[in-house]
């Protein structure tokens, strides 16, 4: 692993660090403060606009669909989550559409997941700001960057040549999670990578040891071990931004 390498994560996500326009919702105006309200819970109100379709990262549609301003929204390349009671919603990708039977309340956690399969990388910006959101958007990292791993490891065959991949998207996976906590991305970070490497040489010498016993296997087991090993990288990497947030607030 290539110290340039690292820098060039680094500059990669400071550059980028998740789209910074706010969540939209719009729909039944009944229903619109009520929503935004509850996705606001905790965070910057100003990352939650009402009403206001054009120029925001994602749409949150509550209620009975208006086919022309679902259109103008997907015309203008802005993800839509819909959340329904049922009825038929254009525009909308069928795992985007939240069903919410009559007279229950808004169930924010489901929304908060289409929210972050919709914007997937994109939205560390939005949930540095709206907590609401953090948890469903870096399970979906790490989902995300598990599965690449995952599937980088299965397919090199040749010792060796994968392990830059799989620690790159490791480093790269703490430092977008970092990024949905707000954590600044400056030298601080380079204890949090030094203890992804290290997990990154870790895992893949275990990958080779268990190779030894399931030759005709290998493929399975060094992209599942990779999977498991990036997973874990994660979660613990959640578990340690979360406790640094739980301080920040004391």
């Amino acid at each position: 692993m290539r110290p340039l390498a690292v820098l060039s994560v680094l500059r990669e996500l400071r550059r980028g660090s998740g789209d910074q326009r706010p969540l939209a919702v719009a729909g039944a105006r009944e229903l619109v403060p009520l929503l935004a309200r509850e996705l606001r819970e905790g965070g910057d109100p100003s990352a939650v606009v009402e009403g206001e379709i054009e120029n925001a990262a994602i749409l949150v549609w509550v209620g009975p669909a208006d086919e022309e301003a679902l259109r103008r929204a997907d015309r203008s390349g802005i993800p839509i989550v819909a959340v329904s009671e049922g009825q038929r919603i254009p525009y909308v990708l069928a795992d985007a559409i939240v069903h919410v039977p009559p007279g229950q309340g808004f169930p924010v956690e489901e929304i908060a997941r289409a929210v972050a399969r919709r914007l997937g990388e994109d939205g560390t910006a939005l949930a540095a700001r709206l907590p609401v959101l953090r948890p469903a958007l870096c399970a979906e990292l790490i989902r995300s960057f598990s599965r690449r791993n995952g599937l980088i490891s299965a397919a090199i065959f040749i010792p060796g040549v994968d392990m830059p991949l799989l620690t790159l998207n490791q480093i790269r996976l703490v430092l977008r999670i970092a990024l949905a906590y707000g954590q600044p991305i400056d030298r601080q970070r380079a204890g949090e990578l030094l203890g992804v490497v290290g997990a990154g040489f870790g895992m893949r010498a275990l990958a080779r040891e268990l190779l030894d016993f399931v030759p005709f296997a290998g493929w399975a087991v060094k992209g599942a071990i990779a999977y498991a090993g990036t997973k874990a990288v994660g979660e613990a990497a959640v578990r340690y931004f979360e406790t640094r947030s739980v301080r920040s607030w004391t």
